[in-house]
């Protein structure tokens, strides 16, 4: 047999075929005008420009949204979602090759591609999507994990995609039986159907069955084209289009700066003082809960839950835009916008309706919510389409910190400390020079101009057992030779707790004073030890008008030993557990540096924790949360103490003031009697380099 012949006669045993485009065109107007109502409403958002570098974006499309990279994360949920989603791309392609055969008279579905594609190809993906849908409901409807959503609408959605598929399956069974295609073996799925069907029906039964199929299948597939827009499957569209628009910059860099000098209210208290690609980012959302379910503080049982901020936020733009927005032009230039507009026609006597208060108006925002967040940023690493959630958080505080001035007690005495003292600890009694005693540290002062600034923080100069970590980090500096000083008392705290908390003001007066402080010392290089530092510093003084060289300190170390200035010799016998703090690994992506040195701090090997890199779990001590005294049952550095004792490790390493601090308290109210240590890197380093003295 001639496979060159193989093809198979398009719309078999359908009459009146005219009547499908007369059908299409209202289909696609609905669905054009849904989407129309999506397109105009992210309009009404602030300007920003995301359509920079488009090889970047393009290829961030391709790894995420056609690879699938971050939803195969969840293994069972990622499978099926890529047997539903690959398997529909090739039926978008197969019904594509039909049109431009039919429609346009371009014959292409015979010989190899009809066999091999059209024939074996679509059958296999048809079959992955039944099996797709298949694992989904089973999930949805048996599983039922707590992070999802259950609606009537998931559920119809299911049905219709299971329902064009098997159609689909029964359209090509029913034809194959009924003409007793050649070519049948090359259909597998629709072969066997082909059999099932032949001893039940006759082949006049076969062909009044098969227009009805045709005809059903048809009103199923146009239904949900014209449906799609109004429902979550609208995420096939936006999904890809918030991927493209992503935050190309770290995690570290993704709050907005704020222009005082033209910024008339501070903060955010509706949706129109969002941007269009926050608003962009309401409508993305999957629903699949993956924020929610690695969120610490949701973890823990607290009432913080990125996926509802995010989805009720969502409802209330689509179901109550008018009070949502207000009346009014439409927000003004950008790179996704445009001029000014008229006003609205839904106003008061010609009068412009103030845009409705969002904090508190729906759940999800509710003021206490607000503050249970530590910014760890768990919540945008692992969505699927790149939601940035934790900057809506952040711009919601700003409005609650310098629009209304309510906000945590225990945070408040923190700013309050910030603004007095340059520092956010109140009542501690430190100096910036106590850990220098018996250092011969060099002040930049004093006129010697170092390679490098150590920049020490607020933490490792004013926080005793921190001070420990500063000596031996000074130590390990001093024995590789490098020349470095420091700010001493005129270094002021960097920023991040001010700016997490939510007042901008505040951070920006701070950035401005030590921007000139290094610049009137010419500061060209610095390394801290703090990752909040280092992340603010390096991120975030950019935009401020301070550029310069930032390292952490475990990246500077792991140079010094790879130039042989470094000499170790480790004797510890301890099995050391690395804790990646979420401000160098998730914010900035640092994760291999600090593991090698742990490696070569003990002889033994090191242990990896369950919630590792990217998916580690945060210590609880960011976004200001270190200032605040949370319940006793819903700690967040108790839930990570709790994993760690799941280990054997001996030694918990960190990176970090914040999660020294977090972690020892944690660890020691869950340990018992069993003895783990907490360290900073270079508290171990500076044992291998001197085993018999202590830093």
């Amino acid at each position: 047999m001639n496979t060159a012949e193989a093809t198979r006669q398009i719309y078999w045993n359908i009459s009146h075929v005219w009547v499908m485009y007369v059908l299409l065109l209202p289909v696609l107007v609905i669905a054009g005008y849904g989407i129309y109502r999506h397109v105009v409403l992210w309009r009404r958002g602030l300007p920003l420009a995301r359509f920079d570098r488009p090889a970047e974006r393009i290829k961030l499309v391709l790894k995420h949204a056609l690879g699938q990279q971050r939803t195969a994360r969840d293994s069972y949920a990622g499978l099926f979602h890529r047997f539903i989603f690959y398997g529909f791309i090739v039926l978008v392609i197969a019904t594509t090759i039909v049109a431009i055969d039919a429609d346009l008279g371009i014959h292409v579905m015979h010989g190899g591609l009809y066999l091999y594609f059209q024939s074996f190809v679509v059958d296999v993906f048809g079959v992955l999507v039944l099996v797709g849908t298949l694992m989904a409901a089973l999930r949805r409807f048996v599983a039922r994990p707590k992070n999802l959503i259950y609606t009537d609408e998931a559920a119809w959605i299911l049905a219709a995609v299971f329902a064009i598929v098997v159609t689909g399956f029964l359209l090509e069974g029913l034809r194959i039986a009924a003409t007793n295609d050649p070519w049948a073996a090359w259909s597998p799925f629709g072969n066997l159907t082909a059999r099932l069907l032949r001893p039940a029906m006759g082949a006049n039964a076969m062909q009044q069955a098969h227009r009805v199929t045709w005809w059903s299948h048809l009103a199923v597939s146009f239904g949900c084209i014209a449906w799609l827009p109004y429902t979550k499957m609208m995420h096939v569209l936006t999904g890809p289009l918030n991927i493209y628009a992503a935050n190309l910059g770290p995690i570290g860099a993704s709050l907005k700066n704020i222009d005082f000098e033209s910024t008339a209210s501070f903060g955010v208290n509706s949706l129109k003082a969002f941007t269009w690609k926050d608003l962009l980012d309401l409508d993305a959302c999957t629903e699949c809960g993956r924020c929610t379910s690695v969120c610490p503080a949701s973890t823990v049982g607290k009432e913080l839950s990125p996926r509802d901020v995010i989805i009720d936020l969502r409802n209330l733009m689509h179901e109550r835009p008018h009070e949502a927005f207000g009346s009014g032009p439409v927000n003004g230039n950008g790179a996704f916008g445009e001029a000014a507009a008229a006003p609205d026609q839904n106003s008061l006597n010609g009068e412009a309706l103030a845009p409705l208060a969002i904090i508190g108006t729906v759940p999800g925002t509710l003021p206490e919510r607000l503050w249970q967040c530590t910014t760890c940023a768990a919540c945008m690493e692992v969505c699927p389409v790149f939601i940035e959630q934790m900057p809506k958080i952040v711009d919601m505080r700003r409005y609650q910190v310098m629009e209304q001035s309510d906000f945590p007690d225990s945070m408040q005495a923190a700013i309050m400390s910030l603004e007095s003292r340059g520092h956010p600890f109140p009542g501690t009694q430190a100096s910036r020079l106590d850990w220098t005693d018996g250092l011969n540290v060099d002040l930049i002062k004093d006129g010697k101009q170092p390679d490098i600034l150590l920049w020490v923080g607020c933490g490792g100069a004013l926080l005793e057992r921190n001070q420990k970590v500063m000596r031996a980090t000074a130590k390990l500096l001093q024995a590789a030779g490098v020349k470095f000083a420091i700010l001493g008392r005129e270094e002021k705290c960097c920023g991040d707790p001010a700016r997490r908390i939510g007042n901008e003001f505040q951070f920006e007066s701070l950035a401005k004073d030590n921007i000139a402080t290094f610049n009137k010392y010419k500061v060209k290089r610095i390394i801290t030890t703090c990752p909040h530092c280092f992340n603010t510093l390096k991120n975030e003084y950019p935009y401020q008008g301070g550029n310069f060289e930032v390292r952490h300190h475990t990246e500077f170390f792991v140079d010094l030993v790879q130039q042989g200035r470094l000499k170790l010799s480790a004797e510890s016998d301890k099995k050391i557990a690395f804790h990646d703090p979420c401000y160098l690994g998730r914010h900035n992506g640092i994760y291999d540096e600090p593991r090698s040195l742990v490696r070569i701090s003990s002889r033994v090997a090191p242990v990896e924790l369950q919630r590792n890199r990217s998916n580690s779990f945060c210590c609880g001590g960011g976004g200001g949360m270190s200032f605040v005294e949370e319940p006793p049952a819903q700690r967040v550095n108790q839930e990570r103490a709790r994993e760690i004792l799941a280990t054997d490790a001996d030694v918990v390493a960190v990176g970090c003031p914040f999660c020294l601090t977090m972690m020892e308290d944690g660890i020691n109210a869950r340990k018992g009697d069993r003895e783990v240590r907490v360290k900073d890197v270079a508290e171990l380093l500076a044992e291998a380099l001197q085993p018999h003295t202590k830093a």
